[in-house]
C-alpha cells in the first residue's frame, strides 16, 4: 500500500460522495439563480475546499479516537491503531489539509475566508462530542451540512434561504443514518462511557429518532424543490432518494455506505440536471 492509498483509506476518501454532490447542487443553483457565468477555476476551488475540509475532519477524527478505535474490535484494524500511520503523521496531515482549506476559501472571496475557521471548528469539534453528548449525530450532520451553503457562498459571497434548506436536508439525512450506523457500537459505547442515541435509547426509541430526522429530510427535499420551482427530473431524483432512505429503516443487511452514496449521487445528479435544463 503506497502513501496515497494509506491516507485515502485513513479518511475513507470514497465517503466524499456523501456531501460533495450536495455542494455541487448548491454551486449550480447559485450560478442559475444569480446568472453568474460558469468558471472552471471556481468549480475546482469549491471541490478542493470540500476535499481539504473533509480530509482534515476525518483525519482528526481518526487521530482523536485512536485509543478508542484500538479498544474496539470493529475498528482496531484502522490505520492508526494498526500502526500503518503514526499518530504524529496523521496530525500533520490534518494541519496541512486545514491550512489548505482556509487558504483556498480565502482566495475564493472574503466571506468564505472569514467563515472557514468557523467551519473547521464544527468539522474538528465533532470528534469530541460523543464523549459528552448522545446528540453527536446532529453535530456530524452539521459538519456535512456546511457543504451546500459553502458552495453557494463561494459563487455569490452571501447566504440565501434555498441553500439553507438544502443544508437542513443534509443535516437531518446524515444524523438519521448515523444513528442507524451507530447501533453496531451501542454496547461498546455504553461499556466505555461514550455517548450515542443507540447507546442511550436502544431499540425502537433510537430508531424512532432516526425516522423522525428522516421525515424532516423528506420535508426539506420537497420544500427545496417547490421553493426553486424545479421540474420532473428533480422529482424523479427525490423519489429515488426517498425510496433509498426508507430502505435503510427496513433492513439491517443493507450496506449503509452504498445506499447513502447511491441516494446522494442519484438525487444530486438529477437535481443538477433539472437546474441546468
Amino acid at each position: 500500500m503506497n502513501i496515497i492509498e494509506k491516507y485515502a483509506s485513513l479518511v475513507k476518501f470514497s465517503h466524499t460522495v456523501f456531501a460533495l454532490p450536495f455542494a455541487l447542487v448548491g454551486y449550480v443553483y447559485a450560478l442559475r439563480s444569480t446568472g453568474t457565468p460558469f468558471e472552471w477555476l471556481l468549480l475546482v476551488e469549491v471541490v478542493l475546499c470540500m476535499v481539504f475540509a473533509r480530509n482534515a475532519a476525518m483525519g482528526f477524527n481518526r487521530w482523536a479516537d485512536r485509543d478508542i478505535d484500538a479498544a474496539n474490535p470493529r475498528t482496531a484494524g484502522r490505520e492508526i491503531p494498526a500502526g500503518i500511520i503514526k499518530p504524529k503523521a496523521a496530525l500533520w496531515f490534518v494541519i496541512v489539509n486545514a491550512a489548505l482549506f482556509v487558504a483556498v476559501a480565502a482566495f475564493i472571496n472574503p466571506l468564505a475566508g472569514m467563515l472557514s475557521p468557523v467551519a473547521l471548528l464544527v468539522l474538528l469539534g465533532y470528534s469530541y462530542t460523543k464523549r459528552f453528548t448522545a446528540w453527536s449525530h446532529i453535530v456530524l450532520g452539521m459538519a456535512l451540512a456546511i457543504a451546500p451553503v459553502g458552495a453557494y457562498i463561494a459563487v455569490t459571497g452571501r447566504v440565501a434561504m434555498a441553500p439553507i434548506v438544502l443544508s437542513a436536508l443534509v443535516l437531518t439525512w446524515v444524523a438519521g443514518f448515523d444513528i442507524l450506523y451507530a447501533r453496531a457500537d451501542a454496547e461498546f459505547d455504553r461499556a466505555h462511557g461514550l455517548h450515542s442515541i443507540p447507546a442511550r435509547w436502544p431499540g425502537w426509541r433510537g430508531h424512532a429518532l432516526s425516522i423522525a430526522l428522516h421525515l424532516v429530510t423528506v420535508y426539506a427535499v420537497v420544500v427545496f424543490g417547490l421553493f426553486v420551482s424545479l421540474g420532473t427530473l428533480y422529482w424523479v431524483g427525490t423519489a429515488i432518494f426517498i425510496v433509498l432512505l426508507a430502505l435503510q429503516h427496513t433492513s439491517r443487511r443493507l450496506a449503509f455506505d452504498w445506499v447513502n452514496g447511491a441516494a446522494s449521487v442519484a438525487f444530486a445528479g438529477l437535481a443538477i440536471a433539472d437546474l441546468l435544463v
